[in-house]
Order: structure tokens, then C-alpha cells, then sequence
């Protein structure tokens, strides 16, 4: 334990490290939020990707594979049709006219120009969307890396939220979007590392492909008629099944800490370089994930919460110090997420609500409160009020995706949506799926990922019409 413990501290210092050094970087607030737009393809690509997968790539989705059995398989196209939609049809026109028209912030980019009729109501708006889901979504993060810190030090689980949180909020404060960029990218290689070497030496300790196969046909067709690909009951929970996986997928587009990435990247060939990366990384990730889920039913079928089966198999699978490797993965996918939707928030409070306006230097202080304001919130939340790791972040994401995706790809592809179709939009999607999340219960939840999708879709199309 002590060769973990070790490794981790290393791993935190490290992260301190490249804060302070990002600090020295941010001459204004483009700086502070966007890096200057000068992030090259690599960078973009790892922290994009690390940002947009947190504890529920690594925890969640080898937690939900270990539950479930076979049908966790549709979570690896679910996921890797968000990257290539955001990669191939969102970051190369947004990162060009989010430039042209000077936006920082997604929210500001879909709000319209200066002088237009909705974009104050429209950035108000946007910032309380992006607070409530932040909120909820970093809480899940603190949480996660407060089982971990809780784990591993033999700490009560409020203390090491405490400890997981601040060590977040101190490279954040320090470094903003460079912090949080180059940060991302050293945790996305350690987990996309982890993701390699676990789960192939989980398999090697199945017996291999067969074996895990062989169980995995044998546990999860009973009882049902739609077979052992979705383990529902009947062909129409199946459908549903499939279609509310693939619901997340659609929700990338929608995400403000994942697509500012694609208005802070340099210039089109590092959109070519980064999408290869990002997608091989995705590939790698998930598939590593769910194998490992698969195989944790056979090494450590008793295990009472399926999101510690990471951490669990490490422990049994590795050396001390690999051990300690492997825990930092964990706390990498927490805080590469954490860290984005800190900046996310403090720039909806900072800019958003100043519509845009103000000295750069007051907005940095404002912005800098800001992260530690949510950050304080978010530890509440974790520590009164805790929740599944993978359901609490597909509510908050699903929020943001039908709030923001829909309109965002209608004003990339089709122009200016109409000023109060784009506040209907918005303010329809995010309801939406708030009231449905907490009063429909259905087979992976394909009412509340796809219906208020496709209602924000039709009024974004309908007012891009109005606007022509």
C-alpha cells in the first residue's frame, strides 16, 4: 500500500506542477479560456478526450459491463459514434466560425452577435444550464475520486472527497484552460495505458477470449427473448435498449468542456491529426473497459459495487507500484473532467453572464472564484447527497447534449437560428429531460436521451427556416 500511495502523491505533485507552470502562460482571458487557440492536434485530441470520458469511462462503464454481461457491448458504438460525429461534422466547422466571429464559449458561439435581439437572454440562459449540469456532473467526479483517495489512504470517504476536490481546484485556479489541456493529455496516455494493461491481464487470468466467451453466453440469455445481445425481455425493450445507449453518443456534440477544445485548436491539419487520435484512443478506452467488466464477473463475482471493480483488480493483478499506476488512471479520468467543467462554469459566470464583456483582468478573478464557488457546491453535493457515478453523469450530460447539441449542429450546417427559436430550442431541451429523467423509467432510458433530442432538433430546423 505504501508503493501506491507513493505513486499517487508523485502523480498529484505532477499535476500541481503543470498548474503552476500554465499559470505563466494566461496573459488574458482568450488565454485563460481558450489557450490562445493555439492548441496543436495531440493536445486537442487526449484532452478532449480525456475531458469528455471521466470517471464513467473508466469506473462506469467497467462497472455497468460487470452488471450487465453481454449487452455492455453496445456501449463501445454508442460512444465511438459521439467522436466521430463531434470529429468529423462539429470540430472542423466550429473551430473556423467560432474564430471569424471571436466566441469563446459554446454558449456565446450559439447565442449569436453582438447586437442580436436573443443573445443576452440566450447567454443567461446557457450559463444556468451549464451551472446545474456542471454542478451534478463535477459532484460525481469528486465522489468517484473520493472512493479512490478513501481506498487508498484508509480515510473516511468525506475527508478524501476533500482532499480529491482540492487538488483539482488548486491546478484549475492556477492554470485555466492550459492547466486543464495539458493536464488532460498526460492523463488521457495513463489511461489509455491502464486501458491496455488490465484488462489483457484480466483476460490472461480468464483462461482467454474463449473462456470469457463461453461464460458470457452462458449468464446473459437467460429468460429473455431478444437473446443474450440486450438481456431485455421483449424485442421492443431490446430496440429501446439499443437506441438509448446510442443516445449518448448523440450527446457529445451537445457538451461545452468537449467541443471547446475544437474553438481552441490551432488550425485544420491539426483537426486531421487529432481526429485519428482521438478515435484510436476512444477504440481503446472502451473496449478495454468493457472487457475488463466482462472478465471482473469471473475474478471477483462477489463484489458488492461494480464501480470499484478497477480499482479491485488491480490490487489482485499488479505489482505495488503498477497498482499505484492504475489508481492514478482512475483519478486521472475524474480530474480531466473535473478540471474542464470548472473552466466550463467559471467562463459561464465570468463571460456568459457579462455577455461577453469586461477588463480581462477582473474577468480572470471572477473566473477564478468561480471555480472554487462550484467546486465547494459540488463537494456538498458528493459528500450529502451520493448517487451512481454512471447515472448521475448521463443525467447531467444528457441535459447538456439536448440544451446545446441540436442547435449547435443547425447553426453550423444550416446558419443563425431565429432569435426566440433559439431560446425555445435550448430552454425545451434541457426541460425536457430533467422532468422525463425523474418520471419515465425505460429500457436504457431511450425516452429521456432521444425524445427531447428530437425535439430541440425540430425547433432548431423550423427557426433556421424562420431566420432565412
Amino acid at each position: 500500500m505504501t508503493g501506491v500511495l507513493t505513486t499517487l502523491i508523485a502523480y498529484q505533485v505532477l499535476m500541481l506542477g503543470i498548474g503552476w507552470w500554465a499559470s505563466k502562460r494566461n496573459r488574458d482571458s482568450e488565454d485563460f479560456y481558450l489557450g490562445g487557440r493555439r492548441l496543436g492536434g495531440m493536445v486537442a485530441a487526449l484532452s478532449a478526450s480525456a475531458s469528455s470520458s471521466s470517471a464513467w469511462s473508466l469506473l462506469g462503464v467497467s462497472g455497468a459491463a460487470f452488471a450487465w454481461g453481454l449487452p455492455a457491448i453496445w456501449l463501445i458504438p454508442a460512444t465511438l459514434s459521439g467522436f466521430l460525429i463531434n470529429w468529423y461534422l462539429v470540430a472542423p466547422r466550429l473551430a473556423r466560425q467560432s474564430r471569424d466571429g471571436g466566441a469563446l464559449t459554446l454558449t456565446e458561439f450559439i447565442a449569436g452577435p453582438r447586437g442580436d435581439p436573443a443573445r443576452r437572454t440566450m447567454m443567461r440562459i446557457g450559463a444556468v444550464v451549464v451551472l446545474f449540469s456542471f454542478t451534478f456532473y463535477i459532484a460525481a467526479q469528486f465522489q468517484a475520486a473520493g472512493t479512490t483517495f478513501a481506498s487508498v489512504l484508509g480515510i473516511r470517504q468525506e475527508t478524501a472527497i476533500v482532499i480529491g476536490a482540492a487538488v483539482v481546484l488548486a491546478y484549475v485556479w492556477l492554470g485555466g484552460f492550459w492547466a486543464a489541456s495539458v493536464t488532460d493529455t498526460v492523463q488521457g496516455l495513463l489511461m489509455a495505458f491502464s486501458a491496455v494493461l488490465l484488462p489483457l491481464l484480466a483476460l490472461i487470468s480468464v483462461g482467454g477470449p474463449v473462456e470469457l466467451a463461453a461464460s458470457l453466453a452462458s449468464d446473459s440469455g437467460a429468460g429473455t427473448s431478444s437473446g443474450p445481445w440486450t438481456g431485455q425481455a421483449s424485442w421492443p425493450a431490446a430496440l429501446g435498449f439499443v437506441l438509448g445507449l446510442f443516445g449518448i453518443g448523440l450527446g457529445y456534440p451537445g457538451q461545452p468542456h468537449v467541443v471547446n477544445r475544437f474553438m481552441a485548436i490551432r488550425d485544420q491539419a491539426a483537426i486531421v491529426s487529432g481526429r485519428r487520435i482521438a478515435i484510436a484512443w476512444a477504440t481503446v478506452i472502451y473496449c478495454g473497459m468493457v472487457v475488463l467488466g466482462w472478465c471482473g464477473r469471473l475474478l471477483a463475482g462477489d463484489l458488492g459495487d461494480g464501480e470499484q471493480l478497477l480499482f479491485t483488480l488491480a490490487t489482485l493483478l499488479l505489482p505495488t507500484v503498477l497498482a499505484g499506476v492504475m489508481v492514478s488512471a482512475i483519478l486521472s479520468a475524474i480530474m480531466s473532467t473535473a478540471d474542464s467543467q470548472l473552466l466550463v462554469a467559471a467562463s459561464s459566470v465570468s463571460h456568459d453572464l457579462q455577455d461577453g464583456r469586461g477588463d480581462s483582468g477582473a474577468s480572470l478573478k471572477r473566473a477564478r472564484w468561480v471555480v472554487l464557488l462550484i467546486g465547494a457546491i459540488a463537494v456538498v453535493l458528493a459528500i450529502g447527497f451520493p448517487e451512481s457515478i454512471f447515472n448521475r453523469v448521463l443525467f447531467a450530460w444528457q441535459a447538456l447534449a439536448a440544451a446545446f447539441g441540436p442547435l449547435l449542429l443547425v447553426t453550423l450546417w444550416r446558419g443563425m437560428v431565429a432569435p426566440g427559436w433559439r431560446i425555445a430550442t435550448v430552454s425545451s431541451g434541457f426541460l425536457l429531460t430533467v422532468v422525463l429523467s425523474w418520471t419515465v423509467d425505460s429500457p436504457g432510458d431511450w425516452v429521456e436521451r432521444l425524445l427531447p433530442l428530437l425535439l430541440a432538433l425540430g425547433l432548431a430546423l423550423w427557426g433556421s427556416r424562420r431566420a432565412r
